[in-house]
């Protein structure tokens, strides 16, 4: 007796002929897929960072194997990929479905692909809280954009930038590269800063702070005598100030900052607490 196929079957396995090639045909052009340097993105065009100024950007991070590395933009993945290879694991966001694919695809080749992540997505609807340090190649209005958030990010987490900044936010590290003949060769960076602003008693003394990104000014008082503090800096969570001629080194930590000070004739440990007033 000869079997019959159902009409429905039938038509199931043609289309099934009909969509495979199709499928692969799909597989096949974004595996030969090359960038244009130029090309349109959602919000910036695709210029790839030089390799040397990679190597630059991770190194004024000082990135070390226990960090996770998450990059804004990640093209062609090489700033991921160079992150993976010295020890990191790194995260790559990136809008172009092709870019994706062949990061991933470079990732393999480079034998990083169990250390890295791409993600095909918008950038400012990441989550970057578990991000200890964030590269990017943007411009320097997506940048303004970003920094709202880049600024709650945990203090010590650090932000570097291929060439453009980040406003009136000064960086607290800027190194160029050798490379004279290429357009891209600077390396900016900042280190997030914790929020001390306020009021902070020492004792029976006040700290009153006012702090603008990772630079702080304020005044001592010391029974009725006011002094202003010189030369405030933060840098994560590490804190420095002079009153007079007392340097006062500290380590903030949410409502609490401990650390020394040290006169030119003695060293003593202090402590501030954030006042609730």
């Amino acid at each position: 007796m000869k079997s019959v196929i159902p009409i429905r079957s039938f038509f199931g396995i043609l289309m099934l002929l009909v969509i495979i090639p199709s499928l692969k045909g799909q597989d096949d052009s974004r595996r030969d897929y090359v960038p244009e340097v130029g090309q349109q993105g959602k919000d910036v065009v695709w210029v790839p960072t030089p390799q040397e100024l990679v190597d630059t950007m991770l190194s004024i991070a000082e990135l070390t194997p226990s960090d996770l590395v998450i990059d804004l933009g990640s093209g062609d993945g090489r700033t991921v990929i160079t992150a993976a290879k010295r020890g990191a694991r790194a995260i790559g966001i990136e809008f172009n479905p092709d870019m994706v694919t062949l990061s991933r695809r470079n990732a393999e080749k480079e034998g990083v692909s169990s250390q890295v992540q791409f993600f095909e997505g918008d950038l400012f609807e990441y989550d970057l809280s578990k991000a200890t340090v964030i590269t990017m190649f943007l411009l320097p209005e997506i940048n303004l954009k970003l920094r709202p958030r880049l600024l709650e990010l945990k203090p010590g987490t650090r932000v570097v930038s291929n060439t453009f900044t980040m406003g009136e936010w000064i960086p607290d590290l800027e190194v160029n590269t050798p490379d004279s003949w290429n357009s891209w060769t600077t390396a900016l960076m900042w280190i997030i800063p914790a929020k001390v602003e306020g009021r902070w008693k020492i004792g029976e003394h006040e700290l009153s702070l006012t702090q603008k990104y990772q630079f702080i000014n304020g005044t001592f008082n010391n029974g009725g005598t006011i002094t202003a503090i010189a030369d405030g800096r933060l840098r994560g969570n590490e804190i420095s100030f002079k009153i007079g001629n007392i340097i006062y080194l500290g380590q903030v930590n949410g409502s609490r900052i401990t650390g020394t000070a040290k006169s030119d004739s003695a060293k003593w440990d202090w402590t501030a607490v954030k006042s609730s007033e």
